[in-house]
């Protein structure tokens, strides 16, 4: 581990145009979206659970604040997020957070298998869940790298735009782990295309991920936010109520058919693959990968 100081999570009340590892602003017609911002580039915004716990913060803000009506979640940098924190100098896996997602015991007293599944049920499972279930319509705007964890953030949002140059993989069966912890694959891509990019764990481009229902608007990259603005701007003249209840009932069908029952079977796998490679390795989780061949697994761009 690191000797690198850990900042502290932030709070609502922390929350600004330039903070990091999360930016918060409002904007937009009568100050009616608030635009939430990864902001950790120098680590191309992989999420450790400072970030997390901010992006939280960020989230409980724009649905107290009765004035928004629509979150944009979008990026600093050249990527939007690299996936999970798995190496940078500020990886707080073993940092006391109170929990927010979950109701379950503290992690950091915990050794092994109880240690990984104690925090990955609150940090990755249990947030994304939580997100999901915004009562307000959450829209990405995505552009660059959007990797194993940054497809999990993607995921929880309403629907996508990305740029022209983004590009998605979920490279984690290499760890001989079957895909990130909110297992949303079949249902954002379809099951041929799941297992195609689980499979390989080669990247796709924004335009492959439109052609398969996972996005919903490609545009040039220096269009992107006019792209996003424009659509934000027809959702936030539509009254609160039929958003929040339209939301609420796509997310009741993708539920009865299946998704929130087949993440729960999956993450129980995929604590299977952590422990099993633990075990053969004397420790190691992550079957030999590091941050390092995790990058070069999704392919160019820095």
């Amino acid at each position: 581990m690191s000797d690198a100081a850990i900042p502290p999570a932030l709070g609502p009340d922390d929350l600004g145009p330039d903070t990091s590892p999360v930016a918060y602003e409002v904007g937009g017609p009568e100050g009616a979206v608030a635009y939430v911002t990864l902001n950790r580039p120098e680590y191309r915004n992989a999420q450790n659970s400072v970030m997390t716990y901010s992006l939280d913060a960020a989230f409980r803000k724009a649905v107290e604040d009765t004035t928004v009506k629509v979150i944009v979640l979008r990026a600093n940098g050249k990527h939007f997020s690299a996936g999970h924190d798995i190496g940078t100098p500020e990886r707080d896996f073993d940092t006391y957070y109170e929990n927010a997602a979950v109701l379950h015991w503290d992690h950091t007293d915990k050794t092994g298998a109880d240690q990984r599944l104690a925090r990955e049920m609150e940090v990755y499972m249990g947030m994304c869940r939580r997100w999901r279930d915004i009562p307000k319509p959450l829209i990405a705007q995505v552009h660059g790298a959007c990797i194993a964890g940054g497809l999990m953030l993607a995921w929880i949002c309403d629907f996508i735009v990305a740029s022209d140059d983004a590009f998605f993989s979920d490279p984690v069966a290499r760890m001989g782990i079957p895909g990130v912890e909110y297992f949303a694959h079949a249902y954002a891509l379809g099951t041929r295309r799941a297992k195609e990019i689980l499979f390989t764990g080669e990247r796709f481009t924004a335009t492959q991920a439109a052609h398969w229902g996972m996005v919903n608007h490609v545009v040039p990259r220096d269009g992107l936010e006019t792209k996003v603005n424009e659509i934000v701007e027809k959702a936030v003249s539509m009254p609160m109520q039929g958003l929040f209840l339209s939301k609420k009932a796509v997310n009741i069908c993708e539920d009865q058919m299946g998704l929130r029952n087949s993440m729960d079977s999956v993450f129980g796998w995929h604590h299977f693959a952590h422990s099993a490679n633990a075990e053969a390795s004397g420790g190691d989780s992550l079957g030999g990968m590091d941050a390092k061949s995790m990058k070069a697994s999704a392919g160019s761009g820095s």
